[in-house]
Parts: structure tokens; sequence; C-alpha cells
């Protein structure tokens, strides 16, 4: 059989099968300038890659492989490593299409790059995707270990290029079931040492950049506003948590799980909050008139049919490329007068408190306290109004003009390694590593 990248992942893999390829890269050689895959197979990937000019962006690497056990696609998307080794949470998902999960990796890789170098740590750009088959049952604790365990070896066959993490569809023991096949993990665990989950500090952060689009916009602060919640997983519920706590007058949300609006309606039982089930795909809460609205579940939910219909000024949330378009969507908003605050900006916490993990940890950690300052250069709040001023004085959305200063950022070497990240590329192309297996 033949796949066009219109196929779906489970055709893709029959399609690898057939070959006799487990694993596969595609990488970007900078002396040629030009796309190499492991396999020649693989053409239909690296046209698509050549022709798309709106995600790809000369990838260091992208790295996949075929699951054992299960019909699940295991990746590892590597953007840029200049800064150091790519870092970044892996999303367990189910993707409709070839092209959804290459394209989900090459957007979220280059997001974790330009969100580490405006958060002022060494860490390059990164993320896992992994593409499971609706078919199979991932509840159950014994098969998830299983994939886990697996992505675990996968992640340690890549020589610590990429440092995985928790992500969309990943929970902490997930991360404890990778973390017992590799070392080259992050957020694991508290009982073994971790950090655990930062949704808390996420949220925290996100609702700080509110606070500086609120200042630069008006002067005013969150006190007696309104805000739109999509999403009420771990990282929007305690959102909605730090919004009261500011004095929001009310907050509406929705979420696809009746079971996490029924938490959410008891856990702010008493307060001026409204939570609905939703359908996939149903963005109407988004289109509450209020002061500020928070995307906070899956991505491109911000487009060409949805921009119109805001009632806001102000956009600010957890959820990572909230614009379907960037360059487009970017401008829509702008020209709307609407204040978009990338999210890339704002949602760093959680590679934060994971980067922060490997150094020990510290009461009141004035290394994670600085980016909720009002001062420090790096912190969310004055990085946020230094894009707002560059996008007032140069006359461009806030969009480019965050990914303008954070790829002048993300292009400093590691001031100890270099571009190591780069030189272990190199050395898994040299050594096969597609066929170590």
């Amino acid at each position: 059989m033949n796949v066009t990248m219109r196929n779906s992942p489970q055709d893709l893999i029959a399609f690898l099968k057939d070959r006799g390829i487990q694993r596969f890269y595609v990488v970007y050689d900078r002396d040629k300038q030009e796309l190499r895959a492991s396999h020649p197979e693989l053409k239909f990937l690296v046209d698509f890659l050549r022709q798309d000019t709106r995600d790809y962006a000369n990838h260091e690497g992208l790295f996949v492989q075929v699951s054992k056990k299960f019909s699940v696609l295991h990746g590892a998307f590597i953007h840029r490593t200049c800064r150091g080794q790519a870092a970044g949470g892996s999303r367990f998902w189910s993707y409709d299409t070839i092209e959804d999960f290459f394209r989900d990796g090459i957007r979220l890789s280059k997001g974790m790059t330009h969100k580490s170098a405006l958060a002022g740590l060494w860490w390059g750009g990164g993320k896992g995707v992994i593409a499971r088959d609706p078919k199979v049952d991932f509840k159950n604790p014994e098969t998830r270990k299983q994939v886990f365990q697996e992505y675990g070896d996968f992640v340690t066959s890549l020589r610590g290029c990429y440092i995985t993490a928790e992500d969309v569809g990943t929970v902490t023991e997930d991360i404890g079931n990778i973390f017992s096949r590799s070392r080259f993990v992050i957020c694991i665990p508290e009982e073994v040492g971790g950090s655990g989950n930062p949704s808390a500090k996420t949220a925290e952060g996100v609702v700080r950049g509110m606070e500086s689009a609120l200042a630069a916009q008006s002067g005013s602060t969150l006190a007696g506003k309104t805000v739109a919640v999509q999403g009420l997983g771990n990282v929007g519920r305690f959102m909605v948590q730090f919004l009261f706590e500011r004095g929001v007058k009310s907050v509406v949300a929705s979420d696809i799980s009746g079971d996490v609006v029924q938490q959410a309606l008891k856990q702010f039982q008493g307060k001026a909050f409204e939570a609905s089930v939703v359908e996939k795909g149903d963005h109407s809460v988004l289109f509450s008139a209020v002061d500020l609205v928070a995307p906070c579940a899956t991505g491109g939910t911000l487009n060409e049919k949805t921009i119109p219909l805001l009632r806001t000024k102000i956009v600010c949330g957890a959820a990572n490329n909230q614009l379907e378009d960037p360059d487009k969507d970017d401008r829509r908003l702008l020209e709307r007068g609407i204040l978009y605050v990338p999210d890339f900006l704002v949602n760093r916490m959680g590679i934060v408190y994971c980067a922060n993990e490997q150094y020990g940890y510290v009461t009141q950690d004035p290394a994670i306290d600085q980016h909720m300052s009002d001062d420090w250069e790096f912190s969310i709040y004055r990085m946020t109004q230094k894009v707002i001023e560059l996008s007032r004085k140069q006359n461009k959305p806030t969009g480019q003009a965050a990914i303008e200063l954070a790829e002048q950022l993300s292009t400093s070497l590691h001031p100890i390694f270099g571009h190591r990240g780069q030189k272990i590329i190199d050395s898994l192309v040299k050594d096969v590593w597609q066929r170590k297996i």
C-alpha cells in the first residue's frame, strides 16, 4: 500500500511494517540546506515538509518509532538546540491523519523553542507526540505502563538531544513509567525527587500575563473583570481559582468532560461561576461578552471563523498554538482591536518548573518566584509588557513581535556546551540510529 499525509497514523504504521521499517528520521542538513530522510520510502513526508511554509522551520530532527506491542507511533520533534537540549512534554493523543500528527509535533516543538527563550532558560525546543490507537483501551493501567515504558526506551535511544515531560493526555504516573526506562525526563513524580504536576504554577503564570496585559491596555487590574475560560483541566481549574482570588467579578467556562465540569462546579460553589459541557469542536464560550478570554483546551481555536465572533478586548490563555494560522490570525486579532497575549509567552511555568528540577528545591524558590515578579527582565509580567511595547512601536501583531524576539534569543549558544544537541543528532545519523532496535 501507498500512503499520503491524509491517511491515518494506523495506515502509516501498516505502510512502515510492510517495508520492515520500525524507526525513521527526517533531519535538516545544515551544510546542504536540505532535508534528509533515513529511508527513500519517506519521500512523501519530505515533500510535505519542504512545501510547508507555515509550521515547518528547518527543524533539526524528527524521530519516529513504531511500537512493538501496540498500533502506536512514538515521536520526538526537535526544533532548535542552540540554547541547550530540546525540552518539551510528550502529548498522548488520537490523530485523524498523518499530517495532524506531524503538524502537531513541529508546531509544538517550535513553540517550545520560543517559550524557553523568552523565559530566559538554557533549553532548546522539542516535543514528544504519541499517536494512540483508538481501538486500544488506554485506561488499562498495564497497557499504559507498557506504552510509556517503551516510549522511555525510545527517548533513551536519542542520547539526550530531547528531554521529555508531561503534556496533554499524560499524567505524572505516565512520566514515572518513562523515567523507569530513561533518565532524559523531567517533571517526574515527587516521590522519586521530581517536581510533580506543574499545573498550578502554569495557571498562575497565565494570570500574571493577564495582569500585565490589563496594565498595558488600560492601567487596570483583574478586580471586577469578567473572564471566559475554555477548558477546565488541571490548568484551567487552577486558573479559575487564581482569578477569584484576585477579585474577578465572574467566570464562565466550558469543557468536553461532564466529570470535569461537575468537579469545577462543586469546587467553585458559591462563586459567580458558570460552566457547561460542550461537544468537541464547540468554541462558543470564546464568544462570551467578557473582558478577557482564556483558551485553555486544545490549539487552533482562534481562526478566520472564530475571531470575527469574539466579544472581548484581551485573549490570554494556557493552550498551546491557539492561532490556527499564526501569521494571518495574529493580524486578524490586531485589526479587530483585540490584544492577543501569545501562549508561549505566558504558559511557560511547566517547563520552568521542570527545567529547575535537576538543581534541587528551595522553599519560596527565587528561581521560580522571579518569573512571577514585576521587575526581572525575563519575568512573565515584564516580557509581556516588552512584547506589547514592541508591537505598538513597530505596528505589528503581538504574536509576530514575540516570535521575532524569541527567534533572536533562541539562537544564542549555550554558554558551556554550545550547540551540543545538533552534534548528538549528527551522531545518531552517522551511527545509523534507525537500525539499532
